[in-house]
C-alpha cells in the first residue's frame, strides 16, 4: 500500500483498473467477433457472387427450387405408408437381380471355404472350363456394345505368353524386375508420341480409365494448392463426362460443376464454362469422345479458356484411345484438325487419359495418364520419407502392381503396330458410320429413331423421335434377341460402342433393330387405333430407367444399384 494514498481510495483505483481491463478485454473480443462476422459475410458474398455469375439469376433460383422439391419428395418417400411400399418393391427388384446374376439351384456347387486337400491341375482346369462355359451374352458374335475389346485369338495367345513370363513381376521393385520397368517406360513413351506430347512430356500407367482420371484430378488439385493456395478446389466438366470425375470429386473433396451439352451438337457449352470459372477452379475437362454419345467436345475452345485463365485442362480420351489417334491416318476426319486437334498440340491441354485396354487391345487393367511435363506428373505422386519401413514412394494409387499386365500391354502395342491400329480404326469406324447411316436413311429406322449429335469415332447413340416409341422398350427387345447394348438417360437413349467383333456383326445388328422398331411401331399404332392407353408390361431396362427418369429423388435407384453391387459378391 502506498503510504500517501488512503486505503479506500486505493481500493477504488484498483477496482477501476480491473474494470478497465475487463472492458478492454470485452472490447477486443467484440472487435474480434465483428471481424469474424465480417469475414464470414465477405466469404458468403464472394461465394454468392460466383454462384449467381456461374448459373445466372434464373439458374440459381431454379437450383434452389429443385433442392426444395427434392427435400419434399424425400420426406414424402419416408412417410409411413409410402416407405413400406417402396421397401417392398425394392426388395422384390433386388431378389430378381439375385436370381439372374447369382442363380441358386441343385446343380450349382459353391466353394465357400478352402478345399481340405488342394485340387489337381486337371480338376482346376475342368472347373475353369465349366465357369467359362456358363451362359452369357455372346460377345464372341459381336453382340455386346463395348465391354470386350478383342484383338483376335493370335494376340490373345501372345498376351497369355507374356503374362506367364512376368506373372510374379511387380513394378514396385524395379531392381528385381528391370524388364517390367523398361516396358512400362516404353508404353508411356509410345502413347506420348501418339498424342503429340511436347518434349518433356511425362506419364504413368494405371489400372484403367477411372484411375487415370482420378490421378489427373489429384494432380490438378495438388498443383492448385501448392502454387495458388487453393483449399476449396472446384472443377468444371461437361454433364456427359465419365462418372470417374464424379468419383474424383467425392474422393478428393473437389466441388463439381456440371455444364450442359445442348443440341444439336451436344458438346460442352463454352459460355457456361467461362461463367463458372473462379479463383477456386483447378481443372477444366473435355471428352474426346464422351461415353454416352460418342461426341468430341470443343477442345480448342476449352484450350483457349485454359490458357487465358491459367487453369489445367484434362482431355478424356479413354474411350477414343487408339481409334481417335488413328482417324486421320485411316482416312477419316479427325476432330478439330483445322483448329489444332484435340491433344497436346493445343497449348491449353495439360493432361490426357487413354485406355490402352480398349482400342489398344491390351489386356484389361491397362491405361495411361499423360502430362505435358514432369512437374504436373509429380503432383500425383505419393511420397512418405519418414515411414518406419523406409522411404516409401509410389506413382499412383496402387503400391504393388501386376507386371504381367504391363508385359501384356507392351506385347500388344509391339505386335499390332501402326499398320494394325490403322486397319482396326478403319474397320471399327467404318462399321460405326455404316450403322449411323442406316438410322438416318433406313425408312423404318429414320421414322422413329434419330442419331444423337454428330459422332466421329466409334460410338453411335440414338433416341426415339416421338413419345409413342419408348427407347427402353427397344433396348429390352434387343436384349431378348441376344444383344447387350447400353441404355442412357437424361435424355433417354441407347448407344452402340463398336469393337472389331461388333463391326463384323453390324449387318445383323441393323436387321434386328429394324425388326424391333417395326414391332414397337405396330404396337404404338394399335394403341392409337384403340384410342386408349394400354398398360404395357415393362422390361428390366424400361422399368429401371423409366423410374429413374420420372422421380426427382434418386435414393430408390441408389438402393437398387447398391443391391446390384451386393449381388456381385453372393456365393
Amino acid at each position: 500500500m502506498h503510504p500517501n494514498i488512503p486505503m479506500t481510495l486505493q481500493k477504488v483505483m484498483t477496482a477501476t483498473r480491473a474494470s478497465s481491463d475487463v472492458l478492454f478485454t470485452l472490447s477486443n473480443l467484440n472487435i474480434i467477433r465483428n471481424l469474424v462476422f465480417v469475414v464470414f459475410l465477405l466469404r458468403l458474398a464472394r461465394k454468392s457472387f460466383y454462384t449467381v455469375r456461374g448459373h445466372g439469376v434464373v439458374g440459381t433460383i431454379s437450383n434452389v427450387y429443385h433442392k426444395v422439391q427434392l427435400l419434399l419428395y424425400s420426406l414424402f418417400l419416408r412417410s409411413p405408408g409410402v416407405r413400406g411400399q417402396v421397401d417392398k418393391q425394392v426388395s422384390s427388384a433386388i431378389s430378381k437381380l439375385e436370381t439372374k446374376l447369382a442363380p441358386q439351384g441343385p446343380g450349382t456347387i459353391k466353394y465357400n471355404s478352402l478345399p481340405k486337400q488342394g485340387w489337381t491341375a486337371e480338376q482346376v482346369r475342368a472347373e475353369l472350363d465349366k465357369l467359362s462355359g456358363m451362359e452369357h451374352t455372346m460377345w464372341e458374335d459381336g453382340r455386346v456394345s463395348g465391354a470386350v475389346y478383342h484383338g483376335g485369338d493370335d494376340l490373345l495367345k501372345l498376351q497369355t505368353a507374356a503374362w506367364g513370363q512376368f506373372a510374379v513381376a511387380n513394378p514396385i521393385h524395379p531392381d528385381v524386375f528391370p524388364g517390367v520397368r523398361k516396358m512400362e517406360a516404353e508404353v508411356v513413351a509410345m502413347v506420348l508420341a501418339l498424342f503429340n506430347a511436347p518434349k518433356g512430356g511425362a506419364g504413368v500407367t494405371t489400372s484403367g480409365g477411372t484411375e487415370s482420371i482420378l490421378m489427373a484430378c489429384l494432380s490438378a488439385r495438388q498443383k492448385a494448392y501448392a502454387e495458388r493456395g487453393v483449399t476449396e478446389p472446384e472443377m468444371i466438366i461437361p454433364n456427359t463426362a465419365h462418372a470417374a470425375f464424379n468419383k474424383a470429386s467425392q474422393y478428393f473433396g473437389i466441388k463439381l460443376h456440371s455444364v450442359p451439352c445442348p443440341g444439336p451438337k451436344h458438346t460442352i457449352h463454352i459460355p457456361s464454362v467461362r461463367r463458372l470459372i473462379n479463383p477456386n477452379t483447378i481443372l477444366l475437362v473435355g471428352s474426346a469422345p464422351n461415353f454416352p454419345h460418342g461426341i468430341v467436345d470443343d477442345i480448342p475452345a476449352l484450350s483457349r479458356l485454359a490458357v487465358s485463365y491459367k487453369i489445367p485442362l484434362h482431355v478424356d480420351c479413354c474411350l477414343g484411345s487408339f481409334v481417335i489417334a488413328f482417324l486421320k491416318k485411316a482416312g477419316y476426319a479427325s476432330p478439330y484438325e483445322e483448329q489444332g486437334g484435340f491433344d497436346f498440340r493445343l497449348p491449353g491441354v495439360t493432361s490426357i487419359s487413354i485406355d490402352t485396354h480398349k482400342y489398344g487391345f491390351a489386356p484389361k487393367g491397362n491405361s495411361v495418364v499423360l502430362y505435358r511435363n514432369r512437374t504436373l506428373r509429380s503432383y500425383q505422386y505419393f511420397i512418405l520419407p519418414e515411414w518406419s519401413g523406409g522411404v516409401y514412394a509410389s506413382p499412383s494409387i496402387a503400391g504393388s502392381r501386376p507386371g504381367a499386365l504391363i508385359a501384356g500391354c507392351w506385347a500388344s502395342l509391339m505386335a499390332i503396330g501402326e499398320s494394325g491400329y490403322k486397319d482396326s480404326c478403319h474397320q471399327i469406324v467404318g462399321a460405326a458410320k455404316k450403322f449411323e447411316a442406316s438410322i438416318r436413311e433406313d425408312p423404318v429406322l429414320s421414322r422413329d429413331l434419330k442419331v444423337v449429335g454428330e459422332p466421329m469415332v466409334s460410338v453411335v447413340a440414338f433416341a426415339a423421335t416421338t413419345a409413342e416409341i419408348d427407347i427402353y422398350d427397344i433396348a429390352d427387345a434387343m436384349s431378348a434377341k441376344g444383344w447387350h447394348l447400353n441404355a442412357l438417360q437424361n435424355p433417354p437413349a441407347m448407344h452402340v460402342a463398336f469393337t472389331i467383333p461388333t463391326a463384323n456383326a453390324v449387318d445383323k445388328l441393323t436387321t434386328d433393330l429394324v425388326e424391333v422398331v417395326e414391332l414397337e411401331r405396330a404396337k404404338a399404332d394399335e394403341r392409337r387405333r384403340l384410342g386408349q392407353k394400354v398398360e404395357k408390361e415393362r422390361g428390366d431396362t424400361s422399368a429401371l430407367y423409366g423410374v429413374a427418369g420420372s422421380i426427382p429423388d434418386k435414393s430408390i435407384v441408389s438402393r437398387l444399384a447398391e443391391g446390384f453391387l451386393d449381388t456381385l459378391y453372393l456365393s
